[in-house]
């Protein structure tokens, strides 16, 4: 059952994969390596990629990081987007080395002649281009306190460029309107949204820390989601970008918007738990992310971990396999069913075992 009635938007092609027009939202990160160690690059990417990430960024700064594309691009399996600021000509570079996407920033590109330059080149080479506004680089937003102006002055900043390049007749755009306020976050890409059905991809900028980022942008990205919008998403942390994808698809799959995967029930536990749940948890959550194949697979996998025999039993039976905790043991629950008794020490290999064994099922 769908709860979320998206937005329909046009279709982008970006590499390998396509977005709008009711495609899956995709999870997007950015790479943080130093900027002339394209193997680094690479290394980075692919960490991404076995966690799922399905399209990914990097920044490009100067003539020598454009021109390391192209070896970057042969080494990895997604999409990978230029950022470019302040030199229309790394823009132009990238292209030609066979990036698959732009991001430019509208408040610090150059003059309209510039970006008429990039626009020319991205159409020969049917590279698409985001419009990344941004309230930190756009002078007319500082100062403003009042919301709902922040985002009326982002919306308007992206139309003035939307139309610039509608004007050139390139109509391959992507817009993004990141605050690293909620509020003016959500209103910008809502009036924005009223305006033009380009694909949208979300973000609160500068969130935060893991803990602190992860929050903030789950109630950010949770609203827009709920209200339709969306077709790619970042979760910006200061932290590993590892941990920016798997926070993306926990937020997708939490609303339903995609459903492969693991999803793993466990209580917060009390003091009628008599297992070390916190620590089972945690080393189940490693030893999945070791599992590759759960990535590519076609169903929504949902596992209980429960201390007590409370809720405990309640929820590994709804689970398509669960342990109820006892006193050092649960009961283990498949399809609804009793299996039998397993001790502490064994749940974490009782779980990736069923995991894996769930996933070789699909073949």
């Amino acid at each position: 059952m769908k709860y979320f009635k998206r937005a329909q938007t046009k279709k982008i092609r970006i590499g390998s994969v396509t977005i709008g027009g009711g495609n899956p939202i995709l999870v997007q990160s950015m790479i943080n390596t130093d900027k002339a160690d394209w193997r680094a690059a690479v290394r980075q990417i692919k960490e991404l990629e076995n966690v799922g990430c399905e399209i990914v960024r990097m920044s490009v700064p100067d003539m020598q990081t454009a021109q390391n594309i192209s070896k970057i691009k042969k080494q990895i399996n997604i999409p990978l987007v230029a950022d470019i600021h302040f030199d229309y000509k790394l823009a132009i570079e990238s292209i030609k080395q066979g990036i698959d996407k732009l991001r430019i920033n509208p408040g610090n590109i150059g003059d309209k002649q510039k970006v008429l330059a990039v626009v020319k080149e991205a159409k020969s080479h049917n590279v698409p281009i985001r419009i990344g506004v941004n309230a930190g680089s756009l002078k007319a937003v500082g100062g403003l306190k009042d919301d709902l102006l922040k985002a009326k002055e982002l919306a308007r900043a992206a139309m003035e460029h939307v139309k610039i390049l509608e004007s050139c007749n390139f109509e391959d755009i992507v817009v993004s309107l990141k605050a690293s306020d909620v509020k003016t976050t959500i209103l910008a890409y809502e009036i924005f949204a009223q305006k033009r059905n380009y694909p949208l991809h979300l973000g609160i900028t500068e969130a935060g820390s893991i803990f602190s980022g992860t929050i903030k942008s789950a109630a950010g990205l949770g609203i827009m989601l709920d209200k339709g919008l969306g077709d790619t998403l970042r979760v910006s942390l200061t932290a590993d970008p590892v941990e920016e994808v798997k926070a993306g698809f926990c937020l997708l799959q939490a609303l339903q918007l995609r459903n492969s995967g693991l999803e793993i029930i466990s209580c917060p536990t009390c003091s009628r738990c008599q297992v070390d749940l916190i620590k089972i948890v945690a080393e189940v959550e490693r030893e999945v992310a070791k599992i590759k194949a759960i990535r590519n697979s076609k169903k929504k996998i949902k596992a209980a971990l429960m201390g007590c025999a409370v809720n405990g039993p309640g929820e590994a039976k709804d689970a398509d396999f669960g342990i109820a905790g006892g006193k050092g043991e649960g009961l283990l629950f498949i399809k609804g069913q009793v299996i039998k008794k397993v001790k502490e020490k064994d749940w974490v290999k009782t779980i990736r075992n069923l995991i894996v064994t769930t996933i070789a099922k699909e073949k």
